[in-house]
């Protein structure tokens, strides 16, 4: 009996003993296994295409990285993905161009990317549209004069 608690004894301090080996080598892996602080990166570079999922990658001294990354279809690829600006609103329309332009002051660069300080973007200006009376719903048109 007492060989079976010493034995019983033996496994619990041995289990004990990886579990704590184990909580080590999770805290090696929270660091990414580098002591780099230094990485430079480089822009984001769909798989295919000029927009959707992809990577970027980065180096410090003798250590390369990849991260995966996504562009938006609908991103200005202009001023890039890694820089993010604050907006004015929409200037009026300009006539002789058909443009409406608004500007933009830099807010923050993301992985160190190399960004304008303002930037000036434009589209087009949207069509006139016939301003619609709306109608309440469950209400049809004939009964709206009545």
């Amino acid at each position: 009996m007492q060989i079976r608690g010493l034995f019983l004894l033996l496994v619990l301090i041995l289990l004990a003993a990886a579990s704590e080996a184990g909580k080590n080598k999770k805290d090696k892996v929270k660091k990414n296994g580098s002591d780099c602080e230094d990485w430079r990166w480089g822009p984001c570079t769909p798989n295919s295409k000029d927009c959707g999922v992809g990577y970027r990658e980065g180096t410090c001294k003798e250590e390369t990285k990849r991260l995966k990354c996504k562009i938006p279809c609908n991103w200005k690829k202009e001023f890039g993905a890694d820089c993010k600006y604050k907006f004015e609103s929409w200037g009026g329309c300009d006539a002789a161009t058909g443009l409406k332009a608004r500007s933009g002051t830099l807010k923050k660069a993301l992985y160190n990317a190399e960004c304008q300080e303002t930037i000036q973007v434009t589209k087009p200006c949207s069509p006139k549209t016939k301003s619609k009376s709306k109608v309440p719903p469950g209400m049809s048109k004939d009964r709206r004069s009545g």
